[in-house]
């Protein structure tokens, strides 16, 4: 959004400094991009005056000129057909830099005579286009700025431009009008009404306008007046030089209105020639395929529902987007239909964005203008006509109702401190509001029309905020609540990931983050991959469903790796699994993979492919480290994406299941494109039981002063037998003193049968007895042991190997 300082204060009476005015605007949310400023650009020109000029002697087309400059007499070389004796003129002294043709004037010789400097052109200077001859001034004194004569007699020339980024909820600030407003509320001045007094009506209105039923949605209200005996042509010196600083091109004067309008007051308009429109005006919805030569002198192809204006002759303006050629002023023209119309946003926005059409017009309506001041701004541009143009203007033509947007909100004086933390008292929030527009009544605070934006009592406060300014508020501690230590912010599920996630990478694991979308293929894979998970709109076909576990990602960016030479990966991941679309549906989980061999190739032959006892030493880790039970058992309950023959599953209970571990099944690497072998471990964050006691200390620590005793039994077994049910029943013996049970032998296959009878096996494990009160006797232990042996052999029917 660009605008002057002269075309600010046409609705700002303020004394403020351009600098003032660039700070306040950031400050109020309306971020300044850039400013264009004469006075800077031409700060080093000065005024001269030619006191002699002698034609060059080797060059017809020069001249020789002794110019009086507050350094003195300076002799300057000239080529303007103007230049000559008695003339005032502009100096660029030996140093200035010319903006027009990017050059710092330098003492140079022309045709073997020294020039100390150079008279100006508009041009050279970038005030105009002009270049036929050098400027000559009618009053000036020798050495006196130009910047100051242009701001004693051409102001305009000067006048800096200020170009603001608008945010898209703030279509109030996309006319100059919006900007004085909140410059005003401030305090940086007072805000100028510029009340319009309606020209008379001379005769009835010759054309009517009717919106169809199924385009009130898109166009509530159109309004128009006819003008007959209108003179178009250029456009006053005052807009036209308001338009080529904003980056305009003057068209005519019948364009131009429109265009300053739009500017200055954010209210587009169009305008008709009345000769070249056939019958009546109504708008409608496009049937499709209608074809239009807009004003761009480009031909669009219309889509079905896109709002157009319409004639006999057919669509003659793609409503709110831009205006059709064969209906457009032309110099000739002298009877107009002047259009001011209401266009939903997001219908504006959609036909927009189709056909791919950007103009200032469906960059206003797309955010949302002042619905109210449809009939008023029409009032504005016919009077703005009528008194430049002549011509005489007919009734007010309205089509629909004005939308109703009015609304109001509680303003409660308190909430500025608790939600922004600045104390404003209630009588300054009251002005603020009203300055900006909104009506008081009690408590209540209405919103004005043109302020789509304001959508509840937050929005009051942040307006009072705003125009407060942020940059008042201090920082200040936040108040203790009572003594001590203040409770923890953290909930004991993410403190068990946090640990979860630093013991992991301990153990020497990547972590990676991927995405929480997978394919549905990948997803099926792991038991996911159905209706309840399918996003209805996925980023991509790739990330159709919310993933059943974080082991699809981490094996597809295992894949990605080995694809680029990396084969040998550690990864893991601590985040969310989707068993359905329900938010109870939603598990914390931490995943770790492994890919390859235990490290590089090795002279000493310590390298080796990773097992499903990596996956579980990792795990078993884990839990230990987030407070997972001792007692809890290892089951062959691993789901179907583990090897079924070499995986387990860590339980409390045939229910609960805290993890599972084991090495992946070879479909699965298969489908993925991974390259085994590969291992993975899943732990449940949230099935593992929380500490009932909620305090933050750490328990006592439980030494034993007594010597354990460690004794080691072989047992033969049936060879389906597994070892956890041995080791269980050798714990069951004696819950009070033994401590530990461990596997540190297992015998068996051919040799092992041929000794031990077939289908057998051997099993050795440790038992420790740690005692409490006394050190144990032999004959306790020979006790215990016979204990060991009794409960071993009732669970498993294995005898002691002799």
């Amino acid at each position: 959004m660009k605008f002057t300082l002269s075309w600010l204060k046409h609705h700002l009476d303020t004394q403020a400094t351009l600098d003032e005015i660039l700070y306040a605007l950031t400050d109020l949310g309306l971020e300044v991009e850039g400013v264009e400023n004469p006075v800077e650009r031409l700060g080093a020109f000065t005024i001269g005056k030619v006191k002699t000029a002698e034609k060059h002697p080797d060059a017809d087309k020069l001249r020789v000129c002794t110019v009086e400059t507050d350094e003195g007499d300076l002799q300057i070389i000239c080529g303007a057909p103007n230049a000559r004796q008695g003339i005032t003129v502009v100096v660029a002294k030996p140093g200035t830099y010319v903006p027009g043709i990017d050059t710092t004037i330098a003492v140079g010789k022309i045709r073997g005579i020294e020039s100390h400097g150079m008279m100006c052109s508009e041009r050279e200077m970038e005030l105009s286009d002009e270049h036929d001859g050098i400027i000559e001034l009618p009053s000036g004194e020798v050495g006196e700025k130009f910047t100051d004569w242009l701001a004693a007699n051409q102001p305009e020339k000067v006048d800096p431009v200020i170009e603001i980024a608008i945010t898209p909820n703030r279509p109030d600030a996309l006319g100059v009008e919006g900007v004085a407003r909140d410059l005003a509320a401030r305090g940086l001045g007072t805000l100028i009404p510029r009340p319009v007094e309606p020209v008379p009506a001379s005769f009835a209105a010759p054309i009517s306008v009717s919106i169809y039923e199924d385009t009130l949605d898109g166009c509530p209200v159109f309004c128009g007046r006819v003008i007959r005996g209108v003179k178009n042509g250029p456009s006053p010196q005052w807009l036209q030089d308001a338009l080529k600083a904003i980056g305009l091109r003057p068209i005519s004067f019948l364009v131009d209105v429109t265009n300053f309008f739009t500017y200055d007051r954010n209210r587009p308009l169009h305008v008709f020639d009345m000769d070249k429109v056939q019958g009546n005006l109504r708008v409608h919805r496009a049937a499709g395929g209608e074809v239009i030569l807009a004003l761009d002198e480009k031909e669009y192809t219309l889509q079905p529902g896109q709002m157009v204006i319409s004639d006999d002759n057919g669509p003659e303006s793609i409503a709110g987007i831009m205006g059709g050629l064969g209906t457009g002023c032309t110099e000739e023209t002298v009877n107009v239909f002047v259009e001011s119309a209401y266009w939903d946003p997001i219908q504006i926005a959609y036909a927009g964005r189709a056909l791919k059409i950007n103009s200032d017009a469906r960059y206003r309506f797309e955010r949302g203008i002042d619905p109210a001041f449809t009939p008023v701004g029409l009032e504005h541009a016919v009077r703005m006509i009528v008194d430049t143009a002549g011509g005489e203007a007919s009734e007010l033509i309205v089509a629909g109702a004005v939308p109703d947007v009015s609304r109001a909100y509680r303003l409660n004086a308190k909430r500025v401190e608790s939600l922004v933390g600045m104390e404003i008292p209630e009588a300054v929030q009251r002005a603020t509001l009203e300055a900006l527009g909104f009506v008081l009544e009690g408590d209540m605070a209405r919103v004005p029309t043109w302020r789509p934006d304001v959508q509840g009592e937050a929005d009051l406060v942040e307006e009072v905020a705003r125009m407060a300014s942020l940059t008042k508020l201090e920082g200040k501690p936040l108040p203790r609540t009572g003594t001590g230590v203040p409770a923890p912010v953290l909930t004991p599920l993410q403190r068990r990931e946090g640990a979860a996630r630093r013991t992991i990478a301990g153990l020497g694991y990547n972590e990676c983050v991927t995405y929480s979308f997978v394919d549905q293929a990948s997803s099926a894979l792991f038991g996911g991959g159905g209706d309840a998970t399918k996003l209805e709109n996925p980023i991509s076909s790739e990330m159709s469903h919310m993933r059943p576990s974080p082991l699809p990602g981490l094996l597809q960016a295992a894949a990605r790796n080995q694809a680029r030479g990396f084969a040998d990966l550690a990864l893991f991941e601590v985040g969310p699994a989707f068993d359905g679309g329900e938010p109870d549906e939603q598990r914390q989980v931490a995943v770790g993979v492994l890919v390859g061999h235990s490290g590089p190739k090795d002279v000493h032959g310590a390298r080796r492919a990773v097992d499903l006892f990596d996956a579980k030493a990792d795990i078993e880790a884990v839990l230990a480290a987030i407070g997972a039970p001792a007692k809890a058992q290892i089951r062959r309950d691993a789901p179907a994406w583990f090897h079924p023959g070499r995986s387990g599953a860590i339980c409390l209970g045939p229910k609960n299941v805290l993890g599972v571990f084991g090495e992946l099944h070879p479909k699965v690497l298969d489908a993925l494109d991974v390259k085994g072998p590969a291992v993975a471990f899943s732990v449940d964050l949230g099935a593992i039981p929380f500490p009932k006691a909620k305090g933050t200390n750490r328990g006592a620590l439980t030494l034993a002063d007594l010597q354990a005793v460690e004794r080691d039994f072989a047992f033969v077994l049936d060879a389906q037998v597994e070892a956890l049910t041995l080791v269980n029943a050798a714990a069951g013996a004696d819950k009070t003193l033994i401590e530990e049970v461990r596997v540190f032998d297992e015998f068996h296959g051919v040799t092992a049968e041929a000794q031990m009878g077939e289908g057998k096996k051997s099993i050795a494990i440790t038992v420790r007895m740690q005692p409490k009160v006394k050190t144990l006797t032999e004959e306790e232990i020979e006790a215990v042991s016979a204990k060991v042996i009794a409960k071993v052999g009732k669970a498993t029917g294995g005898v002691l190997r002799g």
